[in-house]
């Protein structure tokens, strides 16, 4: 079986993200939001999606060279073929401009002749409601408006507009410029308005990579994975989806296509110790506002996930569509908003400590800080002796999950220390309290025949998020328990090329056939946790083998051929990559991260 790569790169600039083909075709884009149709979506349906490339047209097929110019997220695509070579040089304009990111609905391409003649072909066609409605095109001076849509898409362009009309091949003997907009169009110079732009984006990105702070272990990927993950929080309310795409299977034919367009309450924790790691306070607080923004409008509950706009309803709907590869469903929306887990309360209050206790936060400017607090500390102590669907969201299964527990547990160690910060007595009771009993609930999944803590109580069966609890400090890390625990993962879920299943027994859809990602880099993690550092820096390397060509990475890898699946880029895989770094650096060079 041959090896499936996603041979694409990821733009962007916080307002919205593109997927551009190694031969230059916009395979997605949503806009004007990340959750929004997309306007380009070829990826799922080659008919539907639309279509906007600049392809070479002489036969005899063409070469084709990606990558990004260093240190930011501008890429670059290189076509060549028997008649010459170009450049297609895209990205989306970031920089800071009126003491403001300027971050427009705008994407620009660059298009060079390299060498020789190359002709090329341009196509721009735009579509609207995942393909169901065709968008009028009205031709303009210089430029091309598509209407349909709640606002104007517009080209503007020094190509010709005939040959962009009618699809026409041209030779390419000079710089030519394409700028694509929705809502408010380019009212500027062309030509000397992109090239400043380009170097204004430019700058922005290497500036923004100089700020980071990181150790020298493998600093090239933790770069190219921060900026993959800078780029999927939608800076307007600051949530972070958990990747730019929908409908990806995660094995083939398996129907397990998801839309993770979404912000998971359960990755909060995670999300922002990445940030925390390389030193970048500005994306933290943004994402702790977010999180703050929907911890106030909670009542009964908090849900697994909710949209980047706060919204609690996100329906699951089939769209008439192809599918990737033919793989369907494909899906909008997702159900997992309505399922019970019960471990987010705990994610929240980890995620929300540093409000309260890190000096470098100004007060949270609530006029009542502990209640929200006190708000979390009490959905625990009324789930403690729920079952729900657990980290892993099982449809049709409710379980006493120790991963659940564990983050009871630790919310309730974090509402501890801001009680202590607040000097709140009765807050520092409770949450006391809920500790202790967490850790009861935990000590009830220990199996003494597997030597390991089980996934749930009186479950046989063991999971990846079973790592956690080494890395979360649950575990003594020097205890012989813990490394027998760690054993027991090891056996169970460890593929010979050192991936990680999230679990191997069947669930709603089967048996698992592809591992998660996320999961082996929490394995190198927890193997630098008990002082196995030459083995989690072997098993790092091994991981970063399962990019794509630029660097990226997806959801799931299939352990036989190496094949990415899932969704894509899977900002919780580059996640799991810089923490999974940053925590070998810490071990190796100790004095630079005091």
């Amino acid at each position: 079986m041959t090896k499936h790569t996603y041979d694409m790169g990821l733009i962007g600039n916080c307002a919205f993200l593109g997927l551009i083909g190694t031969d230059t075709a916009v395979r997605w884009l949503c806009w004007p939001r990340f959750d929004s149709s997309f306007v380009f979506g070829s990826l799922l349906d080659s008919g539907k999606g639309g279509e906007f490339s600049i392809r070479p047209t002489a036969g005899g097929g063409f070469e084709s060279r990606q990558y990004y110019q260093q240190n930011t997220n501008v890429l670059c695509t290189e076509i060549t073929n028997a008649d010459g070579s170009y450049r297609v040089t895209d990205f989306a304009p970031r920089f800071e401009q009126y003491e403001r990111s300027f971050k427009p609905l705008m994407m620009v391409r660059k298009v060079e002749p390299l060498r020789g003649t190359p002709r090329v072909r341009v196509a721009c066609r735009p579509v609207g409601q995942y393909g169901e409605l065709a968008l009028n095109r009205r031709r303009s001076s210089n430029h091309i408006a598509f209407l349909g849509l709640d606002e104007e898409i517009r080209l503007t362009t020094n190509i010709p507009l005939t040959y962009v009309l009618d699809e026409e091949d041209f030779t390419l003997n000079e710089t030519k410029y394409l700028v694509l907009t929705y809502g408010a169009p380019l009212e500027a110079p062309l030509e000397s308005t992109v090239e400043r732009f380009l170097s204004s984006t430019r700058d922005y990105w290497r500036k923004w990579v100089k700020s980071m702070s990181i150790g020298d272990f493998h600093q090239e990927q933790v770069i190219r994975s921060a900026l993959a993950l800078k780029m999927h929080q939608y800076e307007d309310t600051g949530a972070i989806i958990a990747a730019t795409t929908t409908s990806l299977p995660e094995a083939p034919g398996s129907t397990r296509n998801w839309d993770y367009r979404y912000c998971w309450m359960r990755d909060t924790y995670y999300i922002l110790t990445a940030f925390n790691n390389i030193g970048h306070f500005e994306e933290m607080e943004r994402y702790f506002h977010y999180i703050a923004n929907i911890s106030t409008k909670v009542q009964d509950k908090y849900q697994p996930l909710y949209g980047i706009s706060g919204s609690a309803q996100l329906v699951e709907q089939e769209l008439p569509l192809e599918g990737y590869l033919g793989n369907q469903p494909v899906r909008i929306g997702n159900d997992a908003y309505t399922h019970i887990q019960n471990d987010v309360y705990g994610q929240v209050l980890v995620a929300l400590l540093p409000l309260y206790v890190d000096r470098r936060f100004i007060d949270p400017e609530r006029p009542n800080p502990e209640k929200l607090i006190f708000e979390a500390l009490r959905m625990i102590e009324v789930t403690m002796d729920q079952p729900d669907a657990g980290l892993w969201e099982f449809r049709n299964l409710a379980q006493y999950h120790a991963y659940t527990y564990l983050f009871h547990w630790a919310g309730s160690h974090a509402a501890r220390r801001v009680a202590q910060t607040l000097g709140n007595p009765e807050m520092e009771q409770l949450a006391t309290r809920l500790m202790h009993e967490a850790a009861d609930h935990i000590e009830q999944c220990y199996s003494p025949g597997q030597a390991a803590f089980t996934n749930a109580i009186g479950s046989p069966h063991l999971d990846a998020s079973g790592l956690q609890l080494i890395m979360m400090g649950y575990l003594d890390p020097n205890s012989p328990l813990t490394h027998r625990h760690l054993e027991a993962l090891e056996k169970e879920l460890k593929t010979p090329e050192g991936l990680f299943y999230r679990y191997r027994h069947a669930d709603d859809f089967g048996t698992p056939e592809t591992t998660f990602l996320i999961c082996s880099f929490w394995y190198v993690e927890a193997l630098a946790c008990v002082g196995r550092v030459d083995d989690a820096i072997r098993e790092f390397e091994k991981l970063i083998t399962y990019t794509n060509h630029l660097g990226l990475l997806s959801e799931d890898v299939d352990a036989k051929t190496g094949s990415q699946w899932g969704n894509f880029p899977q900002a919780y895989s580059h996640v799991g990559l810089v923490n999974a770094a940053y925590r070998i650096a810490k071990k190796l060079d100790k004095p630079n991260f005091v």
